[in-house]
């Protein structure tokens, strides 16, 4: 177990925003995952100068898409 821990890589910490319907900053949280409750998304670097105010326009990191896009049927 220890030689795992050693070895193995931290997966990095993330930063979240919870954005209430307003679209205002209620909380900010730091995990390595996404936090599985609606209305948090990714930021770069949190502030606690948002809290109760809208995020800066460049704050949200953009998700990534991992799945193919819906296939296109061919022309005939």
């Amino acid at each position: 177990m220890l030689l795992r821990r050693l070895f193995s890589r931290a997966r990095p910490i993330r930063h979240f925003a919870l954005i209430d319907g307003e679209g205002l900053c209620r909380a900010l949280r730091q995990m390595q995952e996404h936090p599985s409750q609606a209305g948090w998304v990714e930021v770069h670097e949190p502030s606690i100068t948002w809290l109760g105010c809208h995020l800066p326009a460049g704050a949200r990191i953009t998700p990534v898409v991992t799945h193919a896009p819906a296939a296109r049927p061919l022309a005939a």
